[in-house]
């Protein structure tokens, strides 16, 4: 499980540290792909599950097959160098609008990797939705 929001410079060779707690859960190696105005970053087992839930829901009509295509054609598969860093594509840095600063954080069966401006202005939206949520959930 992947928690904490941290905050992390990309070098000039596209490389992001990842947060010594989220290496662990993460192991060897990991994939990463468009997500939602960011990079989400999944374990083998969580990027299996999340092509096959993709899959299930073309299967349903509930989605189009260039949603399969396009979720897979910009995944890479991102292997963890000697000092904790995975390499960014230049064409998934321009996705996100990376160039420097960049927030890297939790989502339960996820990473994901913001632009730093990015994050700034999801995370008031996020935190509203997460007042509702929680008042929904009676906790």
């Amino acid at each position: 499980m992947f928690v904490g929001t941290f905050e992390h410079s990309l070098d000039d060779k596209g490389r992001i540290v990842l947060p010594s707690t989220f290496r662990s859960s993460l192991g060897e190696k990991g994939f990463l792909s468009q997500y939602e105005r960011c990079l989400g970053l999944w374990t083998e087992e969580g990027f299996t599950d999340v092509a096959r839930r993709l899959t299930e829901k073309v299967r349903d009509g509930l989605t189009t097959h260039n949603a399969v295509r396009a979720f897979a054609a910009n995944a890479v598969e991102v292997k963890l160098d000697s000092q904790g860093r995975i390499t960014i594509p230049q064409r998934l840095r321009d996705y996100a609008g990376l160039a420097t600063d960049a927030v890297i954080i939790g989502a339960f069966d996820r990473i994901e990797i913001w632009d730093a401006v990015g994050w700034r202005e999801i995370s008031t939206a996020a935190d509203d939705s997460l007042v509702s949520a929680v008042t929904g959930l009676g906790v």
